[in-house]
């Protein structure tokens, strides 16, 4: 019995609007970094999905290069936090008006 793809596409969709809602509400950088991944996997859970309905391998290559596009997204995202809450002792992102290098 396999789960029809709709389903699966269904998933991907709700998942990704809640990214979406939580990028453009939340202030805290770190809520935001997670809801950037949320939209992430929402994206892989669809190529994952097609890929099976299309019996190729294309989906799990696009999954394996947006994994790659996250984790160098975390690395340099928290970086960049670290540095924020380093200087202005917050990470709202509304609290930092002010990006000098």
């Amino acid at each position: 019995m396999a789960v029809p793809v709709e389903y699966y596409v269904l998933v991907s969709a709700l998942l990704f609007a809640v990214g979406v809602l939580g990028v453009l509400t939340r202030r805290n950088a770190i809520v935001i970094f997670m809801s950037i991944e949320l939209m992430l996997n929402a994206a892989n859970l669809s190529f994952v999905a097609f890929s099976r309905v299309l019996e190729g391998l294309d989906g799990q290559l696009f999954v394996f290069f947006v994994m790659v596009v996250a984790a160098a997204e975390v690395t340099v995202g928290l970086a960049i936090i670290v540095t924020l809450f380093r200087n202005w002792k917050t990470i709202f992102v509304d609290e930092v008006r002010l990006l000098k290098g």
